[in-house]
């Protein structure tokens, strides 16, 4: 872990990001950050301000059943709730809009896939408190579990694991009822903070069925050829400013586009790309809605 973490923080402080497909110099961003800057003093001025403002707090609770490949037959029905992006210290008006959308549920696991901080001058603890305040009303049965995303430093991790959230950082964990065992493996943010440790990861298990819980979905074709038969992730906000019909302009993904927005297939592995709960750069909404998705696994001869 110290390991990790060292390598972390160099990564943080350099001028470059690295993804799977390489270093990205973080210059390449400063024109897209000076437009969003202008776009934001301009749109603030109009009512579009205001309506995209309620639309990104107008959060929705999805629930669904996914069926991937070789469930083991003690967790057909295993409910898991699906939290991704929540930088709710960006826009703290979504901590009492979440609170009660959550409020009552009952769930076996509870899985955050990044990005927990949304400005990144504010210490860890701060977004953490909201996070844990919006939970408050949510029973978990089994393990809480969360990753690192882009926006997210290592400090996140003493900062999560105080409350009682444990975070996987290229590393396992595995769950067992009867003879049934069922390994969850968690990776560092792909986008910004890849390394090779992230590889390793994914291939050490000993043919468990598998759920690989990552950021973003950009190693979804590297999880499906080491044998994981779920992936969940979030990362792109569903595009958060789309065009009608909820087509993300922009999606900030390097690879895997096709798994930008909600369901989809990778080889034999099934993935959810959860399109967030809060906003990064903008406070907006447009075209696509905010969610948390609450996800119980079935066995195919169950349907």
């Amino acid at each position: 872990m110290k390991s990790w973490a060292r390598r972390r923080r160099e990564i943080e402080v350099s001028r470059c990001w690295h993804g799977r497909t390489g270093g990205r110099s973080r210059w390449r961003k400063r024109p897209y950050d000076v437009l969003l800057a202008v776009l934001d003093k301009a749109i603030r001025a109009t009512p579009l301000f205001a309506r995209g403002y309620r639309n990104a707090l107008d959060l929705r609770r999805v629930e669904f059943d996914l069926v991937p490949a070789g469930l083991p037959p003690s967790f057909d029905g295993y409910r898991i709730l699906h939290v991704s992006d929540p930088h709710l210290d960006y826009l703290p008006d979504l901590v009492g809009v979440l609170r009660k959308l959550v409020e009552g549920l009952d769930v076996d696991m509870l899985a955050v896939t990044g990005d927990i901080r949304g400005d990144r001058r504010q210490p860890a603890e701060h977004p953490t408190a909201l996070l844990v305040e919006a939970l408050a009303g949510v029973k978990v049965r089994g393990p809480r579990l969360a990753v690192l995303g882009n926006h997210d430093p290592v400090e996140m991790v003493d900062a999560l694991e105080a409350v009682g959230i444990d975070v996987l950082v290229n590393r396992s964990l595995v769950l067992q009822r009867g003879v049934d065992r069922l390994r969850v493996t968690g990776l560092d943010d792909v986008h910004s903070f890849y390394t090779e440790a992230a590889q390793a990861a994914l291939a050490d298990h000993d043919g468990e069925f598998r759920i690989a819980l990552v950021h973003s979905a950009e190693v979804a074709d590297d999880a499906d050829r080491a044998g994981y038969a779920l992936y969940l992730c979030g990362h792109t906000h569903g595009g958060q400013i789309c065009l009608p019909g909820g087509r993300p302009i922009i999606t900030h993904l390097t690879r895997c586009r096709h798994a930008a927005s909600g369901l989809w297939r990778q080889g034999r592995m099934v993935g959810y790309t959860s399109r967030g709960v809060g906003v990064s750069e903008l406070p907006l909404r447009c075209n696509t809605r905010g969610e948390v998705a609450v996800i119980t696994l079935r066995r195919a001869e169950r349907l």
